[in-house]
């Protein structure tokens, strides 16, 4: 960026998460290649690093800002791609920002869609082609439904030592690799009041699990690593309709990156709850997850096919969740700014 040249972006939440859209592509993003290849270039090339921080970190954003680069897709079939940001960096999937982004591509018209009806978003992310299949209601934007990656089962019962006591962790690939325990193993709940030891533990689980090098993916490892901890708590028992049908409540909260809380209820992180419960045939097809947040707000998933990772049995999620505009603006920059670009109070 030079003084006078501004950034503009759309910001939409999911959940209560934030999602802030950048549509003009960065140069440094531009060109043929994957995805995946631009999410290493971004992480290697400072003025992308800049930009970012820019506009996640205090005072433009905060400690829990997310948000999205768009970008050429791998190739015709996707409407577009995009490189999922945080405050720490790049991550290789975003549930709830491809929720907001499939709203968002059908309210700007970048996306036909019918005045009552579904038109489905392809977006190219670092893990893979997923699809936002977005619902009209006499034209304004209902909910979105996204189609993710082959998720799976990819750890059970992996110990782990914290300052609250010795738990154990499964661990889940939604688009990304998550350790997932009750929240009651280590003395908490899933509410606001436990907002800070949430953090601290899921940090400590995470730092432990990444020292040991136990979450490495099998095919690329880009993908490897946990990249977050998804504290889990049960509504109430599972219900069964008359026709069988499973209907499982929980509440979770997932701390991702260096501390991240995720107020939606995370729709990598619930992709990857998908796979663990069908694993432990505690969700079939048909079934249905019903995943509430830290802030009461939810998403409803349930197992779209089933499939294979290499000899791993897998499912594909699919995850409905709504989005909503929350603003527009055009970020400057004055080069007599001694904080630039920006800092983060966590």
């Amino acid at each position: 960026m030079v003084p006078g040249e501004g950034i503009r972006t759309v910001d939409y939440h999911t959940g209560g998460e934030p999602f802030r859209i950048v549509a003009e592509v960065l140069a440094e993003l531009d060109g043929p290649g994957t995805v995946a290849a631009r999410r290493i270039w971004a992480t290697e090339s400072q003025r992308v690093q800049w930009v970012r921080q820019f506009l996640c970190h205090e005072p433009r954003g905060h400690a829990d800002m997310y948000g999205g680069f768009l970008t050429p897709p791998d190739d015709d079939d996707a409407h577009f791609g995009v490189l999922f940001w945080h405050k720490d960096g790049f991550s290789t999937a975003c549930g709830h920002g491809t929720i907001a982004l499939g709203a968002w591509a059908v309210e700007s018209g970048l996306v036909a869609a019918p005045e009552d009806g579904e038109a489905d978003v392809v977006v190219d992310v670092p893990s893979g082609r997923v699809t936002a299949t977005v619902r009209t209601v006499g034209g304004r934007v209902e909910d979105v439904r996204f189609t993710n990656v082959p998720s799976y089962a990819f750890a059970h019962g992996v110990p782990v030592a914290t300052s609250r006591g010795p738990v154990t962790v499964d661990i889940g690939y939604g688009g990304a690799m998550y350790a997932v325990l009750p929240a009651a193993a280590v003395g908490l709940r899933v509410v606001g009041e436990d907002y800070t030891d949430l953090i601290a533990t899921g940090r400590e689980i995470r730092d432990a699990l990444n020292t040991a090098g136990v979450a490495e993916h099998p095919d690329d490892p880009r993908l490897s690593g946990i990249y977050g901890t998804i504290f889990t708590e049960e509504v109430e028992p599972p219900v069964v309709k008359a026709d069988g049908t499973r209907i499982v409540r929980q509440r979770n909260v997932t701390v991702f990156a260096d501390g991240e809380v995720d107020r939606s209820p995370c729709g990598s992180g619930t992709s990857a709850r998908v796979a663990l419960l069908a694993d432990s045939g505690d969700l079939r097809e048909g079934d249905l997850l019903v995943h509430d947040s830290i802030v009461g707000s939810r998403f409803r998933a349930r197992i779209a096919s089933e499939t294979t990772v290499g000899d791993r049995p897998a499912v594909v999620p699919e995850v409905v969740g709504t989005a909503y505009a929350t603003g527009t603006s055009t970020f400057t920059l004055d080069e007599r700014d001694p904080l630039l670009p920006g800092f983060v109070l966590r």
